[in-house]
């Protein structure tokens, strides 16, 4: 099976998780746009989107499904996102699209946040070969430097090639990548970090999802939080 079969496959499963006239979170990634087509062939089901990507937004309005403004919501059935990487503990990282500090909202509003990848992007540890990106004020940029620095990390404040300045997220703050060679404890890395005075959030995601839906080379596989261990659907 190709990889877009597959793809295809893990979106058809997270579909039937769906329940009829229900609020979905939808994050960002290729599943995710899959997901949205398979939505777009079921009206009659009256699904509902919320979503903290700007693209998966015009993608599902373009597909005409109703999207909601997260704002006006304060519950949400499930929510679907991808990752950068997901290890067996079900912790996360994100670093590309720095809206982090939306999808966790998402997530937290949602029964149950479950995260669609490939095997690519499953370890049995996070390896943080991408950095950690925070959020933060932009007037705590001098003070946040220190304090990662502190804690082992290498702060680099995110820029565009085709901006000039800091590259800035949809929250209108600054967005600081930081890198780490060994991290030890994530639980006590992403508390260390979110306690830093100025941060906003971290892309680190800790006790946020509850499963993880992983597209291999020839199956899908859960990972699930009760059990943290993977089995192979059939």
């Amino acid at each position: 099976m190709s990889e877009t079969d597959l793809k295809r496959e893990c979106a058809k499963k997270a579909l039937a998780l769906i329940p009829d006239h229900s609020v979905v979170g939808l994050g960002g990634g290729s599943t995710i746009r899959h997901l949205i087509q398979f939505i777009k062939e079921k009206p009659e089901r009256n699904i509902q989107v919320v979503t903290p990507s700007m693209q998966t937004r015009q993608l599902c309005l373009a597909n005409g499904l109703t999207v909601l403004h997260t704002e006006a919501v304060d519950h949400i059935d499930l929510a679907f996102d991808g990752c950068d990487q997901v290890d067996e503990q079900l912790n996360a990282l994100k670093s590309g699209g720095g809206i982090h500090t939306l999808e966790k909202l998402i997530a937290t509003m949602a029964d149950e946040y479950i995260l669609l990848v490939d095997q690519s992007k499953y370890a049995p540890a996070l390896t943080f070969e991408k950095p950690v990106v925070l959020e933060l004020l932009a007037e705590a940029q001098a003070y946040v430097t220190h304090q990662v620095k502190q804690l082992g990390g290498r702060p680099v404040m995110r820029q565009s090639e085709g901006k000039d300045g800091f590259t800035i997220s949809d929250n209108g703050h600054p967005l600081m990548d930081v890198f780490f060679q060994k991290v030890r404890n994530i639980r006590q890395l992403n508390r260390e970090l979110a306690s830093i005075r100025g941060v906003i959030d971290t892309s680190l995601f800790v006790n946020v999802a509850t499963k993880a839906l992983i597209a291999g080379e020839n199956s899908i596989k859960w990972l699930n939080k009760s059990t943290q261990e993977v089995t192979i659907h059939d």
